[in-house]
């Protein structure tokens, strides 16, 4: 039997998500998708679909009958919608999955530490700068210490809606504490940008590690690890690849990286990614909301129990 879920936020995320769940999940049954704008297209296109609707919000989810039905609930409003929704909803025992900035819960990053977490209440999808590079920061801590990590995601300004906007500040913090503790950096920086190049870019992103290998033993066991982490995300999120062949770059002994770490590094290795989205209901080159909304359906769908 499939595990009945609701989806709460009817702008872009929440239709793309509801659109997988509807589409592409066996394990997964829209039970209700939730807004606040009795006009917005989410709404519409699941009222289209015969998916149960309310633009009354957490209250109006709340107050429908099927509601104790609800096994698990996906949070796609903004960091401080979630704090008042994850509070609201705090005594009916659901299962939360928080694709805002929020971190109420631990970080998930379904390749790296959904394992480590499956029982939790709450579980928060980082942020999509977080999905697509932390994996990256993982697959390099896995075989050698990360003193530092620095990401930039490079976005479509086009892909960046009201709550990203809204949101670019929890984005940079909640990403780079990300990258500390579940990709393993010692310390980790992130920066995010909107790109007004038309015709639109796809999702690009950077990811910069600093090592210490002096006798560069460790570089193909790290591009492998790093090759493997990209499989793994591509499971789920078949738009995510390498670009360009795993860089690693001696530091110059005048490099004044210890403002960076005050550890022994040696190499930066850098990874060149591109993340291009599936096109449910959000364009191809979106892959920084397709990310998020694949990593929650597949968080959503190993929690119920039913995905392999």
């Amino acid at each position: 039997m499939a595990t009945k879920v609701a989806i709460i936020g009817s702008g872009n995320i929440g239709t793309d998500l509801m659109i997988k769940v509807l589409d592409t999940s066996d394990v997964l049954e829209m039970a209700a998708f939730v807004g606040i704008d009795p006009d917005s297209d989410g709404l519409a296109r699941a009222a289209a679909r015969g998916v149960t609707t309310t633009y009354k919000g957490i209250e109006g989810l709340m107050a429908m009958p099927d509601f104790d039905d609800i096994e698990i609930i996906f949070d796609a409003t903004s960091a401080k919608a979630h704090e008042a929704n994850a509070e609201a909803l705090a005594p009916f025992n659901k299962r939360l999955v928080d694709l805002t900035p929020a971190a109420i819960g631990p970080f998930v990053v379904p390749a790296v530490n959904l394992g480590e977490h499956q029982d939790a209440p709450n579980l928060n999808m980082v942020t999509c700068g977080g999905q697509a590079t932390i994996p990256i920061v993982a697959a390099v801590s896995r075989v050698t210490e990360v003193p530092y990590a620095e990401i930039v995601a490079s976005v479509s300004s086009r892909s960046a809606g009201p709550g990203t906007r809204a949101n670019i500040d929890e984005f940079t913090e909640t990403t780079a504490h990300g990258v500390e503790t579940v990709g393993g950096a010692g310390k980790g920086k992130a920066i995010i940008i909107l790109n007004p190049a038309e015709p639109p870019m796809i999702m690009r992103d950077t990811v910069m590690t600093l090592i210490n290998d002096p006798n560069e033993e460790l570089q193909p066991e790290i591009r492998q690890s790093i090759k493997d982490m990209v499989a793994d995300v591509a499971v789920y999120v078949p738009g995510y690849r390498l670009k360009q062949e795993v860089l690693f770059t001696p530091i110059p002994p005048d490099m004044p990286v210890h403002t960076l770490t005050d550890k022994p590094v040696t190499h930066q290795v850098s990874v060149f990614l591109e993340v291009e989205g599936a096109a449910h209901y959000l364009p191809a080159y979106a892959g920084n909301l397709d990310i998020m909304t694949s990593a929650a359906l597949r968080v959503g769908e190993l929690i119920s129990g039913g995905a392999k």
